[in-house]
């Protein structure tokens, strides 16, 4: 599973070819795992209605990302979905003293899943909404559809790791195939 991209990208990647990583509870509940770091307060095992409001936004968020990639604008429902999304928990600055200093912390009402999809359709809205969005690209390898915002312009693989070693050796391959 592909992590480390903006928290939206995550998202997206969680279907890669012809797979969902994310169609289980189980499997939202290892996700949210990886990315324990970015997510934090949401513990328990997702239900199934968590589920559903998650993939809502990650559809939502895919059309609007594959869109702008190919230039366009996005879809005026995909947009609204991550609208309603955010609206559904917004965030209040809660003013809270630790014991030594006074915070103001980000906190949501309702269910996980409406927590939950609200803060990735904020992410997917800071994606979108920043003017890196226009450097996204979907990994080069013929069997790859993970997206990445490349750090630098040369990047072509969503991992070097992967999908990169994979083309380097196919390449070494073809270039001694007939040796």
């Amino acid at each position: 599973m592909l992590i480390g991209e903006p928290l939206a990208l995550d998202l997206i990647n969680t279907r890669p070819a012809g797979t969902d990583l994310i169609a289980t509870p189980e499997g939202l509940r290892h996700w949210l795992d990886l990315e324990a770091d970015r997510l934090q307060g949401l513990d328990g095992l997702p239900s199934a209605a968590d589920l559903a409001a998650v993939h809502a936004v990650r559809d939502h968020a895919g059309t609007a990302v594959h869109t702008l990639m190919r230039g366009e604008r996005p879809a005026p429902a995909a947009l609204r979905g991550l609208n309603t999304a955010q609206r559904a928990a917004p965030a209040v600055r809660e003013l809270r003293w630790d014991g030594e200093a006074l915070t103001a912390v980000p906190v949501r009402t309702g269910s996980p899943g409406v927590r939950l999809a609200a803060i990735l359709a904020e992410a997917a809205a800071d994606l979108l909404s920043d003017p890196a969005a226009g450097r996204i690209r979907q990994c080069a390898a013929d069997d790859c559809v993970m997206l990445f915002l490349p750090a630098h312009p040369r990047r072509r693989w969503c991992s070097a790791a992967l999908c990169g070693n994979r083309a380097r050796v196919a390449r070494y391959y073809q270039r001694h195939k007939s040796v």
